[in-house]
């Protein structure tokens, strides 16, 4: 039996310590933001924040996650939009939308940690994050703009 805090809820899970951190939110929790793509931590759909750093899901077994907090896209803006979010929408980021909730909880970790990042910055920390449908500079652009929005630029 583990316990986790996710999006401010605490929960216990009875799952083996290598189960995944994305099977145990998407299938014993029912949250469903973070996505399967590739499994092995190449393509960052399954991005999440534990203890707000991003993370990929998919190989975090639930052992090493115990007690941590974790943050999913579910949680992101506490029911409203988180300037992030509302930079995307402004850059029309989203196409299929399916690396989306990644992307943005790893877009919301690079502007908490770097407040006004360059284009380099922004390159190298998402460059973990694919997006089939390529729209890599509306993400660079919308990922300016949320700094601009927070103060940062």
């Amino acid at each position: 039996m583990f316990e986790l805090t996710v999006n401010g809820t605490r929960h216990q899970v009875d799952v083996v310590p290598e189960m995944p951190l994305l099977w145990v939110l998407r299938d014993e929790l029912g949250i469903t933001s973070a996505k399967y793509g590739c499994g092995i931590a190449q393509c960052g759909a399954c991005t999440v924040q534990i203890d707000r750093a991003a993370v990929r899901s998919c190989q975090v077994r639930m052992a090493d996650v115990a007690g941590k907090a974790i943050t999913t896209l579910e949680a992101v803006g506490n029911g409203t939009l988180h300037p992030v979010q509302e930079a995307w929408i402004e850059h029309q980021v989203p196409q299929c939308g399916y690396c989306q909730a990644g992307q943005i909880i790893q877009a919301i970790s690079l502007l908490e940690a770097i407040p006004k990042p360059s284009d380099k910055d922004i390159d190298v920390v998402m460059s973990g994050n694919l997006c089939r449908c390529g729209t890599y500079e509306r993400i660079r652009a919308a990922i300016h703009a949320a700094a601009a929005k927070i103060g940062g630029k």
